[in-house]
């Protein structure tokens, strides 16, 4: 049976660096001393030095610092049809250039199948027919949509285009990943909401997938969900954009999982009976900086074996089902230099459920 690999990864963010600006933005609404105190505090912890958007950060006379059309105006935050009309604009040009960073031209009318997961917009007729006729795809392209999963859709969509090839050695299956996260900024003072807020920034990732038998050889997928953890992520389309709600304990509840994956230690569990030492490469998404914290303790793991995660964490954020893609980018990109060919991977990413889906790899 034919095996699938990623062949190449593209990717793009938005023009506007906005992390400080973001961060100035909402602590104007921390009434609470110790909670600002708090605030800051877990700002300079959060392992995040770069954030992407479509919005421009500007400091009005009045020293307060906002968005420069006053998208988010205090007071005022857009309803989340004003929030879906913007992602109809911006989203479709972020997944182009991600495309064409994906450098396929000449081979775009042989692609066979399209994969588009995004969780933070929606629009009809859908993104997918519209890269298809933007990007010059053949239009009998097969397309697959992968919605509203959060961030292990990435999985979610590595794993389609792993069966399409496997079921059809001629297939060529372009994958995007397309997120704009900072469409739904919420107003709060809530705490916990604005810790769960400056995890996320926008991003588009592309990738190749054939049976060609160069980069990244995807072997299997397997998926598990935390016990008595449906209520600690979740993800709802509200009257002001989408509401997440990413719970302290997400953490705690992922390291004593993983812990007990890695004591079980049986081929029914996540690792397949095999130990976190047979995997020299870990691409994990990089949900935020105690998630990795949580996966590099629960499977004790040696500090370096992040690396990667760690740097696209600081780089831009959290970007949903794009983050897993841009860790994959890096390690693709290392193969042959820092990373050598035949070496043994573990990806994993979490999300609503709470569920954790992963596979295992291999550089070729």
């Amino acid at each position: 049976m034919q095996v699938a690999h990623i062949n190449r990864i593209g990717t793009a963010v938005p023009p506007n660096d906005v992390h400080d600006a973001f961060v100035r933005f909402v602590g104007q609404f921390i009434r609470d001393r110790r909670d600002s105190a708090l605030f800051k505090r877990m700002v300079g912890r959060a392992g995040i030095a770069h954030r992407y958007s479509f919005f421009t950060p500007v400091t009005n006379p009045d020293g307060f610092e906002a968005d420069a059309e006053g998208f988010y105006t205090p007071d005022a935050f857009p309803s989340t049809a004003v929030r879906m009309a913007r992602f109809a604009a911006t989203a479709p040009g972020l997944a182009l250039r991600a495309i064409d960073a994906l450098g396929i031209d000449g081979e775009r009318e042989r692609i066979t199948h399209l994969v588009v997961a995004s969780c933070t917009g929606f629009v009809a007729p859908g993104i997918d027919q519209i890269i298809v006729k933007a990007a010059g795809l053949n239009p009998g392209v097969e397309r697959t949509g992968v919605g509203f999963m959060g961030c292990y859709a990435a999985v979610n969509a590595l794993r389609l285009a792993h069966h399409f090839v496997r079921s059809d050695a001629a297939a060529r299956v372009l994958v995007v990943n397309l997120e704009l996260c900072s469409l739904h900024f919420q107003q709060t003072d809530n705490l916990e909401q604005l810790l769960s807020m400056l995890l996320f920034g926008d991003g588009c990732a592309a990738t190749l997938v054939t049976a060609d038998e160069t980069g990244i050889a995807l072997r299997d997928f397997r998926a598990t969900t935390i016990d008595d953890s449906a209520e600690a992520i979740t993800w709802n389309v509200g009257d002001q954009g989408f509401d997440m709600h990413l719970s302290g304990e997400v953490p705690g509840k992922i390291a004593r999982a993983l812990r007990h994956e890695n004591e079980r230690n049986d081929d029914q569990g996540l690792l397949r009976g095999q130990r976190p030492a047979d995997f020299p490469l870990w691409a994990v998404h990089a949900g935020g900086r105690t998630i990795l914290d949580a996966v590099e303790t629960g499977f004790e793991l040696a500090p370096e074996a992040l690396a990667w995660s760690r740097g696209v964490l600081r780089d831009f954020g959290n970007m949903s089902s794009a983050t897993l893609m841009f860790v994959l980018d890096r390690i693709l990109k290392s193969v042959g230099t820092t990373v050598e060919r035949a070496t043994d991977g573990f990806g994993v990413a979490f999300g609503p459920g709470l569920a954790a889906e992963s596979f295992r790899f291999r550089t070729v």
